[in-house]
């Protein structure tokens, strides 16, 4: 019996039970619900297989909402990568004081996932049309943001510019470690060698840092086309995008298909995996210059 008991525990290391909590959450909360998605977009309302929800994402003003949801998500992972990568390079590299980096990543680490109805009021409340900044501006300097300066919290900008509260944090938060692995020997090499210091990020630096930079922008890319809850907090139905025309189909608005809206979540899935896919890649090869 002692003996079927240590074979056991041998093929089934009690050390593993730690991780069934996680497992099984996983299964409950991202396999199934999937699964569950993926299963009702080859559905028809009685349940029997078919293709028309996919052929249908090609109808009506769905390809359009895949399009801005793209071009969002293209802009503010543009953005996010830029002004992070910056940010990240300025404390990393001692252009700013020393004490000012963990204060910075801590906040970065808590922005990041900072989104939701939350985020949307936080915007409202300062760039919407009573916010803060907007009144300030109004009252002080005469500037209409709408009108002198064509900003809009519920359009295309509006919503790429709250995306960045939690893309520039993200960033800076997966960027900083790969900056931090450029090894000091390799700028001394490159001054020795007679390169000035726009050579060294030309020629050696940035050529390291590609796939990571790359990588992180494809991470970014599906972090904000992904996003939902911000997006409907925000724009509510003012601004045509894939989370916001699937939220509706899904409630029973317009032609009330939840099948189609599975379909279209389908796509999201299909689009953001890619992402993920290219960004993991791509940290590997990273990661092999940098160990």
């Amino acid at each position: 019996m002692n003996r079927a008991l240590d074979t056991l525990r041998q093929r089934f290391p009690l050390t593993w039970l730690g991780l069934m909590p996680f497992v099984i959450f996983v299964v409950m909360f991202l396999v199934l619900p999937t699964m569950h998605i993926v299963i009702g977009a080859f559905q028809t309302r009685d349940g029997s297989f078919t293709l028309q929800n996919i052929i249908d994402l090609n109808t009506g003003t769905i390809p359009s909402s895949y399009w801005i949801s793209i071009k969002i998500s293209v802009a503010s992972a543009a953005l996010g990568s830029l002004i992070g990568f910056a940010m990240a390079a300025s404390v990393v590299f001692g252009a700013v004081p020393r004490w000012i980096k963990s204060p910075l990543l801590t906040f970065s680490g808590v922005a990041s996932n900072f989104a939701g109805v939350p985020l949307a009021f936080a915007f409202l409340a300062t760039f919407g049309p009573v916010g803060l900044v907007t009144v300030f501006l109004r009252q002080n300097f005469g500037i209409v943001l709408q009108r002198d300066l064509g900003f809009n919290i519920l359009s295309f900008w509006g919503l790429t510019v709250t995306y960045l509260f939690f893309q520039i944090p993200l960033m800076i938060l997966i960027i900083a470690p790969a900056l931090e692995g450029l090894r000091r020997e390799w700028r001394e090499a490159a001054s020795i060698l007679g390169a000035s210091s726009l050579q060294y990020w030309r020629m050696v630096a940035l050529p390291i840092l590609f796939p990571s930079l790359l990588g992180t922008f494809a991470l970014l890319f599906a972090n904000a086309f992904g996003a939902v809850a911000t997006a409907i907090a925000l724009t509510g139905s003012s601004l045509n995008i894939v989370p916001i025309q699937l939220f509706a189909q899904i409630r029973g608005d317009v032609l009330g298909n939840p099948n189609l809206g599975y379909a279209m979540a389908f796509g999201m899935i299909v689009i953001t995996a890619v992402a993920n896919v290219l960004y993991i890649w791509l940290r590997v090869r990273a990661e092999r210059w940098l160990k």
